[in-house]
């Protein structure tokens, strides 16, 4: 059993979280709290698992309630709640360096709460389950012959969770992925994820080189497109530019537009999955991928939160496998060795 204790100076939100997680057979709500003198006191007391944290509180916050938790030998794992802003963006970054755990955004309206309940529940089991990698070095290995393109949107953050942390250290390809999200919360997304991928994960910057063994996450508010660059006898490696061309399919980033430009550079060297998302972003990409002779893929539906982008590549029957989450990873590396 899982002990939770929810913190949140709103009482709204503290019944919400409250009703989202009491009928979890693996959740048990010991206690709530109201602000960080409060929550600091009931984490001794009740000794839970998981805290769920609000970042502005009164009396004490959420960061100062990271700053003293970081005195302590043993502590909770800790999920910061941000509202989307980007004071909070810029909060939620900060709360991760001060030893937060995961981070989950609020929706801004009540139908919208209720539907975070399975994204929460999973991250909750994600993080007394997922190891924390602990990498001795980052060597580059060079510019990516081959690369993985992971398209997702809502119920996606845990799924990147069980995918990425699965991954072979020595996979032969780089990884791309786009995840829509609000402005400012993907470098937030890059250093959670990094904790739990054997590779390294980090935001995209205009003009990387796609490397062999890194993970990029897709900047919020640029299309990731994967544009060519010479490599030397007679090889074409990827670079990532930042376009501010006007959002596809109301987003930005879109995985349209990184699919796309990937099937024009890489072509057959792809592997393209998409998880689980609103929408039918990814589709079209899939079936450019498909056609320039890439692995394409998509999670199975039980798995997923929301089903439409899925579909939308299942709909232009350019899908190869429909696969469990549990052996997507597996089924990556399996892909990319081929080749």
């Amino acid at each position: 059993m899982i002990r939770v204790l929810i913190v949140d100076d709103s009482l709204f939100i503290r019944t919400i979280l409250r009703d989202l997680l009491k009928d979890s057979p693996e959740i048990e709500i010991v206690g709530t709290a109201v602000n960080g003198i409060d929550a600091l006191a009931k984490i001794a007391d009740l000794k839970p698992d998981v805290v769920t944290l609000d970042i502005e509180m009164p009396r004490m916050n959420g960061l100062e309630v990271l700053e003293a938790l970081r005195k302590e030998r043993v502590r909770p794992k800790v999920i910061v709640l941000s509202t989307l802003t980007s004071r909070q963006a810029d909060m939620t970054h900060r709360a991760l360096r001060l030893g937060a755990d995961d981070f989950m955004l609020k929706p801004r309206d009540v139908p919208n709460v209720r539907g975070i309940e399975r994204e929460l529940i999973q991250k909750i089991k994600n993080l007394v389950s997922l190891p924390v990698i602990v990498r001795s070095s980052e060597v580059q290995k060079g510019k990516a012959d081959a690369v993985v393109l992971i398209g997702s949107s809502a119920g996606g953050p845990p799924m990147l969770d069980a995918v990425l942390s699965a991954l072979p250290a020595d996979l032969p390809a780089a990884v791309v992925v786009t995840q829509h999200m609000p402005e400012g919360f993907t470098a937030s997304l890059a250093e959670r994820l990094n904790r739990v991928s054997p590779l390294p994960v980090r935001e995209t910057a205009n003009g990387d080189t796609l490397q062999t063994g890194t993970v990029l996450i897709a900047k919020a508010g640029y299309h990731t497109v994967i544009s060519g660059v010479y490599a030397g006898a007679q090889k074409t490696a990827g670079r990532v530019v930042h376009s501010t061309a006007p959002p596809l399919h109301a987003v930005r980033p879109a995985v349209d537009m990184t699919f796309t430009s990937a099937a024009r550079v890489f072509g057959p060297r792809t592997v393209s999955v998409i998880l689980s998302g609103m929408g039918s972003d990814g589709g079209e990409g899939m079936l450019a991928l498909k056609n320039a002779g890439g692995s394409t893929m998509v999670c199975a539906e039980e798995d997923c939160l929301v089903y439409g982008m899925a579909r939308s590549a299942l709909a232009r029957n350019c899908v190869d496998r429909v696969v469990p989450l549990k052996n997507l990873a597996s089924e990556i590396a399996r892909a990319v060795s081929r080749l």
